[in-house]
């Protein structure tokens, strides 16, 4: 066996252990049990406990990230957002042990590198939702609104040990309607029309619902150019 097969072996016992009873300690000794290696070698390869949680969380990203790298965007930024909520949401309930690792678990002041290229894939959507004057709110401030929202849903719901989908959709569709200006007596009608189209797309048909968010999306520009 490989240095390198041996230490993907003790990040899969070690996430075994986590997924078996998420949120509960797991000892040194159990992880190199189910590897079948000694203690010196995790302490080689690791360092220290943190060291081997760090990989876990690392290896639950890359499940994360390659779940989501397999999506393909529907052509619309809000309609991406929504669609990324649920999957998140998703992923959080199928993998309990890896999820309260990646975002149950904090450090004051550190984000964990995989955690960061998690929020900016969300980040690039709200961007392109700000670039066709789709937010009410600045681009980074709508994705810290939708990120931090999504994550005490799927951790709720994972405490309880209960699927909530008419909760995690009634609290995406009020973040959504909050970073978009979609709601309330200063609402923009065209995007609120835009909005309507973009979380039912299957109505018009993903053309067509495409074609109709860029022809409301131009009307709303020109009406503020005029204003």
């Amino acid at each position: 066996m490989t240095e390198r097969g041996t230490r993907d072996r003790l990040i899969l016992a070690a996430g075994a252990l986590v997924a078996a009873s998420p949120g509960e300690e797991f000892s040194l000794r159990a992880v190199c049990d189910a590897a079948g290696v000694k203690m010196p070698t995790l302490y080689h390869f690791f360092g220290s406990k943190q060291g081997l949680i760090d990989a876990v969380i690392d290896y639950g990203f890359d499940l994360y990230l390659g779940k989501k790298s397999s999506m393909e965007s529907s052509g619309d930024p809000i309609q991406d957002i929504r669609e990324g909520w649920d999957a998140h949401v998703e992923f959080g309930l199928a993998n309990p042990g890896f999820y309260t690792l990646m975002y149950g678990t904090v450090s004051p002041g550190h984000s964990p590198a995989p955690q960061d290229k998690a929020a900016r894939i969300l980040r690039e959507l709200t961007a392109r939702a700000a670039d066709q004057n789709r937010l009410a709110v600045p681009s980074e401030q709508a994705a810290a609104h939708i990120l931090s929202t999504n994550i005490g849903v799927t951790l709720r719901q994972i405490i309880l040990a209960e699927a909530d989908p008419r909760l995690s959709a009634a609290v995406r569709e009020g973040v959504l309607a909050a970073i978009t200006n979609t709601a309330g007596p200063e609402r923009n009608p065209i995007a609120s029309a835009i909005e309507i189209a973009a979380s039912q797309p299957d109505t018009l048909g993903s053309t067509e619902t495409r074609l109709l968010i860029e022809w409301l999306t131009a009307l709303d520009r020109a009406k503020g150019t005029s204003a």
